[in-house]
């Protein structure tokens, strides 16, 4: 077995030859074909989440390295435990990597990716930046129908974090303004679902040229964030959103779809740039406002996105697929930005 493993924080990614894992109980062994690259990768990699006021929230404790980084993992069954049901080798499937303990009362809700005693795969078991991966338990593996194996990895992290995104303010962007900032592989996968799930007017917002020309190309209204006036841009658009998400999490973004909201509004942060986030308290109740966190969604949720995928709801993001042997160069590239979707990986 051939990954590319985190052995030390801030340092690049080793390539590490191992033996192929031999799956028991209900584990089953998955050959990876495709494994998405996330942002959520670069701060792992960096060991800590930026949180302003020069703090930092540090993300090695409880993590053992080496670890094998990746979570939107799709590929072919190769074997299986001897207690592993309703999975046949040979069938390919997408994983659900949000994985909990199993034991708490988090994950009896159906909220294991919510668990504070996560295992989730890439994070705080092996991942897929790998030929192969072990997954624990069969429940994680979804049918992709005749979508490219490439587009599928993307639904167990981009699509399902946008989806989950998006359900938060579904009920109140029905024919009203939607604004959405940051137009990366999240981002944009936010944008197709909400034009698919939706009947929002859909504001893109982001800094690239060529993604918000991508994001125009379907429909949506764009804003340039790098114009002086850009809040007065959406407010023309707008005349106060009834929602904005914000894919990016930084203070500068944050403060943009704060500035958007219309009076009730809500807004919904995704992204994990880092910072610290200020607003004038009066504003909150005088105008109603709601500010909520989104990471990533349940495993009924990916479930639902599934079925929005093989009724073909959902509308596919770019891709851009790139050799296993890529996987440091892919996350230096990633955290130069500038890429349009996602960025794959392809043992």
């Amino acid at each position: 077995m051939l990954s590319y493993q985190l052995t030390q924080y801030g340092r690049p990614l080793e390539r590490v030859e191992s033996v192929r894992p031999v799956p028991v109980g209900t584990e089953v062994l998955l050959q990876v074909e495709a494994c998405g690259v996330c942002h959520s990768d670069l701060h792992l990699r960096d060991g800590f989440f930026n949180m302003g006021a020069d703090k930092r929230l540090d993300l090695s404790k409880g993590r053992e390295l080496p670890l094998t980084l990746g979570h939107e993992i799709a590929g072919r069954v190769v074997a299986c435990g001897v207690d592993a049901p309703g999975v046949e080798v040979g069938e390919r499937r997408v994983v659900y990597p949000w994985i909990g303990c199993g034991g708490c009362v988090t994950c009896a809700a159906g909220e294991e990716h919510l668990c504070p005693r996560s295992l989730a795969l890439g994070v705080a078991r092996h991942g897929g930046f790998s030929d192969y991966v072990v997954v624990p338990h069969p429940r994680y593996l979804l049918d992709f129908g005749d979508r490219p194996v490439t587009l599928a990895c993307t639904y167990a992290c981009s699509g399902l974090t946008a989806y989950g995104a998006v359900r938060k303010v579904q009920p109140r962007v029905e024919g009203r303004p939607l604004v959405i900032i940051g137009l990366g592989g999240v981002g944009f996968a936010a944008l197709r679902l909400a034009q698919a799930v939706t009947t929002a007017e859909v504001i893109a917002v982001d800094v690239n040229e060529a993604t918000l020309q991508a994001a125009a190309q379907t429909g949506a209204a764009v804003v340039d964030a790098r114009a002086d006036d850009a809040p007065k841009q959406i407010r023309a658009l707008t005349g106060g959103a009834a929602a904005a998400i914000d894919f990016v999490g930084a203070e500068t973004t944050t403060s943009l779809g704060f500035k958007a909201l219309g009076t009730g509004g809500v807004l919904v942060i995704v992204g994990l740039f880092g910072g610290q986030f200020r607003a004038s308290i009066p504003l909150w109740p005088l105008r109603s406002l709601t500010v909520q966190g989104s990471f990533v969604g349940s495993l009924d949720e990916m479930r639902e996105l599934m079925r929005l995928v093989e009724g073909g709801a959902v509308s596919p993001i770019p891709i851009q697929s790139r050799p296993l042997g890529d996987a440091q160069t892919v996350l230096d590239d990633l955290g130069r930005g500038g890429s349009v979707g996602r960025m794959v990986l392809t043992p």
